[in-house]
C-alpha cells in the first residue's frame, strides 16, 4: 500500500472498513505529514491532534465491536476557519474574532462527522473569506506549493494547498465568488461548488448576524479533494436537510438520465473578452478528453455571460462588498476592499434598474440553453495563478481580474453546480477547468469530471516547491 497520506478519501475509507489499516494509523500518518510539510505552505492553521486521536480511538473501538460504520468512518478532513466547528474558533482570519468559539458544528460538518469523518485541523482563509489570495494578519499567508511566488487562490486557499501536498484527503471550503474553484485551479486539486440550496448553511455562534442577501443566494459550502470520486462521497454525506437553513432543499442526488451522447457546450473564451493561451489549451484538452469518453462537444457560447458578471458585481457592490474598515481588517485587506469597490463600480457603469429582475431573465435563458446542452465546459479563471501581491496593485488590475472570473461569478449568480478539475501543468503551474450543470445536477458534473479524470489522471500530491 502507498503511504497513507497519498491516498484519497474513498480509498482510505475502504481500507479502514476492510481492516487493512486502523483509524489511528491513518490519523497519525496525516498528523506526521502536517508536521513535515505544513511549515513550508502554512495551509493548516490549527492542528487538532489530541482531539483527532481521541476520535480515532473511539472509531477503532467501533470497528472492533462490529458496529455499523459510516461511509467516511475514520477519514481525516479539515475545516476552513470561516465554518463553525464546535470548540474551535471561527476566526474568519480576523484577529478580533479569534475568541469566537461556536458551541455546535455547522449543519454540514455535523453530518460529515456523523458519517465518520474526523477533523484533524483548521485551514487558512483571507479575512472574512473575501479575497482571491489567502493571507491575513492573524495566521499569515498560505503559499502555493507549486510556486511560492504565486497565489494559492482564495478564499479556500488553505484547503487547496493542504490537499496538494497531502495533508489530508478531504477539505471543507465555500464558494461565494469562486472560492472553491479558483484555489483548486491554482493548486491542481478538484472542488465542487454545489447548487444553491443543496448543502445546508447556518452559523451556530449565538448572536451571529444574518448574512446579506447576496451571501444568502450566491454562497455555498462544498467539498475539496484530489479525486472526483471523493467529492461525490463527501457530497452524499453533507447534503441532508437541516431546518436551520430555510433555503435548504432535500433534492435527489441523481436525476433523470439525459439523452446520449450528452451534449457539452464548450466555451474557451467566455463572452470573447480574452483568455491566456495556457488556459485555452487546457480547456481544449479537456474537451478532447470528454469527447474520447463519448460526450458530444460543440463550441457554442452560453447566454449573457458578460451581463451576468456585471449584475453579480452590481449586487455585491450594493449588498456586501469587500470589507475595508480600518481597525477591523488589516491594511492589506482594507486596500483590497477599496480597490475592488472601485473596480466593481467601473464594471457596472451600465447598472440595472432592477438587478434581481434581470437576473431572472438570464437564469431563464441559461435554463433553456441547458435543456439543449446539459453541461458547459470552460475555464475557471481565464488566467493562471497570479503573482502574490497582484490583487493589491491598483484598480485597473482589479478590473481586469473581474473580467477574468466572469464565468466563475455567472455560476454564482445563477446558483448552478460546478466542478473544478485539474487538466495538467503549463509552465510549471497547474491548470484547471470547470464543468457546469443545471441546478441540482451535480451528478452530471461529477460523472463528466470523473470521465475526464480517467483520461488525464491527477497531478497531486506533490512536494512543496520554493
Amino acid at each position: 500500500m502507498a503511504e497513507l497520506w497519498r491516498l484519497g478519501a474513498s480509498e482510505l475509507a475502504a481500507s479502514i472498513r476492510a481492516k487493512r489499516v486502523s483509524v489511528r494509523e491513518v490519523v497519525e500518518a496525516h498528523l506526521r505529514r502536517i508536521e513535515a510539510a505544513n511549515p513550508r505552505i502554512n495551509a493548516v492553521t490549527v492542528v487538532l491532534a489530541e482531539r483527532a486521536l481521541a476520535e480515532a480511538r473511539v472509531a477503532d473501538e467501533a470497528i472492533g465491536r462490529g458496529d455499523d460504520l459510516g461511509p467516511l468512518h475514520g477519514v481525516p478532513m479539515t475545516v476552513k476557519e470561516n465554518i463553525d466547528l464546535a470548540g474551535s474558533p471561527t476566526t474568519m482570519g480576523v484577529t478580533a474574532l479569534a475568541g469566537d468559539v461556536p458551541p455546535i458544528d455547522a449543519p454540514h460538518i455535523a453530518q460529515l462527522r456523523a458519517a465518520g469523518a474526523i477533523v484533524i485541523g483548521r485551514t487558512n482563509t483571507p479575512e472574512f473569506a473575501m479575497r482571491w489570495h489567502t493571507d491575513n494578519d492573524l495566521r499569515g499567508p498560505t503559499r502555493n506549493p507549486w510556486d511560492a511566488g504565486r497565489t494559492p487562490g482564495g478564499s479556500s486557499g488553505g484547503d487547496a494547498a493542504a490537499l496538494a501536498v497531502g495533508l489530508m484527503p478531504l477539505g471543507m471550503g465555500n464558494d461565494y465568488a469562486g472560492s472553491i474553484r479558483w484555489p483548486s485551479q491554482c493548486c491542481g486539486t478538484t472542488g465542487l461548488r454545489p447548487s444553491f440550496g443543496r448543502v445546508p448553511r447556518a452559523r451556530t455562534l449565538p448572536g451571529a448576524p444574518n448574512p446579506p442577501i447576496t451571501m444568502q443566494l450566491f454562497a455555498v459550502h462544498g467539498p475539496m479533494a484530489r479525486h472526483v470520486r471523493d467529492l461525490r462521497l463527501a457530497l452524499e454525506n453533507m447534503s441532508g436537510y437541516d431546518p436551520r437553513d430555510p433555503w435548504c432543499v432535500a433534492a435527489p442526488l441523481r436525476g433523470a438520465e439525459p439523452p446520449r451522447p450528452i451534449r457539452v457546450a464548450l466555451t474557451v473564451d467566455p463572452a470573447g473578452l480574452g483568455v491566456e493561451d495556457s488556459v485555452a489549451d487546457g480547456v481544449r484538452r479537456a474537451a478532447r478528453a470528454l469527447a474520447d469518453e463519448g460526450y458530444a462537444i460543440e463550441e457554442v457560447e452560453p447566454p449573457q455571460i458578460s451581463r451576468a458578471a456585471q449584475l453579480y458585481y452590481q449586487l455585491l457592490l450594493t449588498s456586501a462588498g469587500p470589507p475595508r474598515e480600518p481597525g477591523i481588517v488589516s491594511a492589506g485587506m482594507a486596500r483590497f476592499g477599496r480597490l475592488n469597490a472601485e473596480a466593481f463600480a467601473q464594471h457596472t457603469t451600465d447598472a440595472s434598474d432592477d438587478a434581481f429582475a434581470e437576473r431572472f431573465g438570464i437564469a431563464r435563458a441559461w435554463s433553456e440553453f441547458q435543456a439543449r446542452y446539459p453541461l458547459v465546459l470552460g475555464p475557471v479563471a481565464t488566467t493562471p495563478a497570479f503573482a502574490v501581491g497582484s490583487d493589491l496593485l491598483n484598480a485597473e488590475w482589479s478590473l481586469q481580474w473581474l473580467r477574468a472570473i466572469r464565468l466563475i461569478v455567472t455560476v454564482n449568480l445563477l446558483g448552478l453546480p460546478s466542478v473544478a478539475v485539474p487538466i495538467g501543468v503549463a509552465e510549471g503551474l497547474p491548470q484547471g477547468i470547470q464543468i457546469i450543470a443545471s441546478r441540482f445536477r451535480e451528478d452530471l458534473c461529477l460523472d463528466a469530471a470523473e470521465a475526464m479524470e480517467r483520461r488525464v489522471g491527477t497531478i497531486t500530491p506533490i512536494e512543496a516547491k520554493s
